[in-house]
């Protein structure tokens, strides 16, 4: 474990500023038990490494900075849950480098799966090695980007349709609700899986009726869409439990629970962009209490067989295990 100091220097080598008197704090470990029994081969579909500055530095034009969080804390992490699985999804914040992303899913071995972020530069060579390390997807990132042109979200989300689709790799999207219906008919007509992080942009206290909602839930029936019930917190003011989140889990497992993921977003990164925060600042994670988070799932589905679903056969046929 590195010390502050090292830390500190590491993180001033790569572009990184400190605030005076703040320390990197650690990323979160559950304080709350499991209250439910975790079926064998759980998964956790949506989590993030970021390394050690020095050998992961960061992309310079990203929107924030994460303090660390380590494989050995995520191991940590999914021990205490009784998860056995991992998805790894490389944040904005490395640009188009999965090398963090990599790194952590070595740690996990055959039980880790990886979502790259690629461009137009990416080999095809590139993604057959990284095929070959349990990458299975790609993202694209349009909601931290700020990409609200649905002309933009068209464009690149057919072009990433049109690079997977010869090797059967799904398509996620981080975007909002209004970005979904501008695309929804390519996405119906998609033919690799695509899946969308965080309740696809949906907002607890807009309720079901907010607008877009319905045709997310469409896209599910449908089967032509995935959604993580991920980041509970990104859409609620309701800490700790999310009770507001509840119709929201409930509609979209209700529409087609064969077509639903967990994820925790561990380790909780801060993306947002806040007034006199510069983008090389440290943005601290979120203390998120992810026991008390993966308790709400019983409540989002009562029945143990759909949480099997969720958690071990939807993975299992999404990512590859």
């Amino acid at each position: 474990m590195l010390s502050r100091r090292s830390l500190m220097l590491a993180s001033i080598a790569a572009g990184v500023t400190m605030r005076h008197g703040s320390a990197i704090a650690k990323a979160s470990q559950p304080s709350t038990p499991v209250n439910f029994d975790v079926p064998a081969g759980a998964c956790d579909c949506h989590t993030h490494i970021h390394g050690d500055v020095e050998k992961f530095p960061f992309f310079a034009g990203r929107v924030y900075t994460p303090e660390p969080a380590s494989p050995e804390e995520m191991s940590a992490l999914h021990k205490a849950l009784h998860i056995e699985r991992v998805v790894i999804v490389t944040p904005s914040v490395y640009g188009t480098d999965n090398s963090a992303t990599l790194f952590g899913m070595k740690a996990r071995g055959a039980n880790a799966r990886g979502v790259a972020v690629i461009d137009d530069k990416t080999a095809e060579s590139d993604l057959d090695a990284m095929q070959k390390d349990g990458f299975r997807g790609i993202r694209l990132n349009l909601a931290t980007g700020g990409v609200n042109d649905p002309n933009v979200g068209r464009a690149r989300f057919t072009a990433a349709v049109e690079r997977m689709k010869a090797r059967g790799w799904h398509v996620q999207l981080y975007t909002s609700l209004a970005m979904i219906v501008a695309i929804k008919d390519l996405v119906a007509a998609s033919p690799v899986p695509v899946v969308f992080d965080h309740f696809g942009g949906a907002q607890a206290e807009l309720g079901l009726s907010q607008p877009g909602f319905s045709e997310l839930l469409d896209l599910v029936k449908s089967g032509k869409a995935h959604v993580k019930i991920s980041g509970a917190y990104r859409s609620s003011k309701q800490a700790p439990d999310y009770s507001d989140m509840v119709p929201l889990a409930q509609a979209l497992i209700a529409a087609n629970a064969e077509r639903i993921v967990w994820g925790s977003d561990w380790p909780h990164p801060d993306s947002t962009i806040t007034p006199g925060r510069k983008a090389t600042d440290l943005a601290p994670l979120y203390q998120i209490d992810d026991g008390r988070l993966f308790d709400q799932l019983p409540v989002w589905a009562p029945d143990a067989a759909i949480r099997k679903a969720i958690l071990v056969d939807n993975p299992a046929r999404l990512y590859g295990f």
